[in-house]
């Protein structure tokens, strides 16, 4: 670790704390040149996961699209926005654990409909509406009667 003032890279560590859940460490340091005392954090080196979309391109996975998609699914709806992100935070904890490196977009598409169909019937088909794109209205009217079925 060097130094951020004189850059010597021979320092000493006089605190070290576990912060954010214990994802990161917060060390104080002190330089044994100059004596002067920065902060440094350590993380773990996150793999990023790629999403294999339908058309068989990869991308990397952004928690931002997975928001943006249910929070225009449950718009105007009665879904608090800590329902909505509780949605995304349980999405990717269940990608850390089952998938490595890559997810197929079914899978969170699945998910996503999956929850939201617990919460809101209206946001549910509106998701659906657009993941799976329906064609015609023929389409839409089948998914609205399974949702009365299991009614």
């Amino acid at each position: 670790m060097k130094c951020p003032y004189c850059r010597a890279e021979a320092d000493k560590v006089i605190d070290s704390r576990s912060s954010t859940e214990g994802s990161v460490i917060r060390r104080r340091r002190e330089c044994t040149k100059c004596s002067r005392r920065y902060t440094t954090y350590e993380r773990i080196e996150e793999v990023p996961v790629f999403v294999i979309k339908k058309d068989e391109r990869r991308e990397p996975y952004d928690q931002r699209k997975v928001l943006s998609g249910i929070h225009r699914a449950c718009e105007k709806r009665p879904v608090p926005v800590e329902v909505q992100e509780s949605i995304a935070l349980e999405l990717e904890k269940m990608l850390e654990a089952k998938y490595e490196k890559e997810v197929p977009s079914t899978v969170i598409g699945e998910f996503i409909m999956e929850r939201l169909s617990k919460i809101d019937q209206v946001a549910y088909v509106r998701f659906a509406s657009v993941y799976r794109q329906f064609k015609d209205i023929s389409h839409f009217m089948k998914e609205l009667k399974t949702i009365l079925a299991k009614s």
